[in-house]
């Protein structure tokens, strides 16, 4: 009797440990809760201890016949932030536009445009995060202009250098790069708000939601930025 106890007992501690799967569709979530279904998410995944929701092949082949995501998030093709994985979402939740530095520009606005004219989405991130090599490269171009990267790295570094939040940051605040990291994702709503007309009209209808927030690398939570 003793034995069985003991191969019993580790195997109720491995069910007991596991989390339950639960099979939340991200679609079948109210447009007003997105952005806290994805914040809770982020949760999951901060704490290690994520779902994996809408990653099985039943999944896969429904959405053969057309993708319908509920968010669109610009972020930064650094291999440390995939958004999916990052708010514990699965295939065909997101409409994701990765590039290095999570730039807004006309490229950017065309996919967000598709997102949500012809997709629908009721809610857009703009997702920068910490540590960002692109904002890095920008940050020690400001303050030296004698170091100059490749031509194509060196147009990304003179894009964020346009940016009217960037040139409003004062240069000599300690946190210079945090807040160049932040004022880079600022200017991407910005942007997105300027240039496509119907985007105003719905964030009035509150048929759109648009929020910009940072992603902690070390510690794997989102941030909520105040606009």
């Amino acid at each position: 009797m003793r034995s069985f106890i003991y191969v019993i007992f580790p195997i109720i501690i491995s069910f007991s440990c596991n989390p339950e799967k639960i099979d939340q569709h991200l679609e079948e979530v109210p447009t007003e809760n997105l952005l806290d279904i994805l914040l809770e998410g982020n949760e999951r995944f901060s704490e290690d201890h994520p779902l994996h929701p809408d990653q099985t092949l039943n999944r896969l082949r429904d959405l053969s016949v057309g993708q319908h995501p509920l968010a669109a998030i610009v972020s930064c093709s650094d291999s440390r932030v995939p958004p999916e994985l990052v708010f514990d979402q699965g295939l065909g939740d997101l409409f994701v536009i990765r590039n290095a530095g999570n730039i807004v520009g006309d490229y950017e606005i065309g996919s967000l445009e598709y997102a949500i004219e012809h997709l629908e989405v009721p809610l857009v991130i703009i997702l920068g995060h910490t540590k960002c090599g692109a904002i890095g490269a920008f940050v020690d171009h400001d303050h030296d202009h004698t170091h100059h990267y490749s031509e194509y790295i060196q147009k990304i570094i003179d894009f964020i250098d346009a940016e009217e939040e960037e040139k409003a940051l004062p240069r000599d605040i300690p946190d210079f790069y945090e807040k160049a990291i932040e004022a880079n994702v600022m200017h991407g709503i910005h942007e997105l708000k300027n240039k496509v007309p119907m985007v105003n009209h719905l964030i009035e209808a509150r048929k759109l939601k648009i929020v910009g927030a940072v992603y902690d690398v070390e510690t794997g939570k989102v941030s909520i930025l105040e606009e």
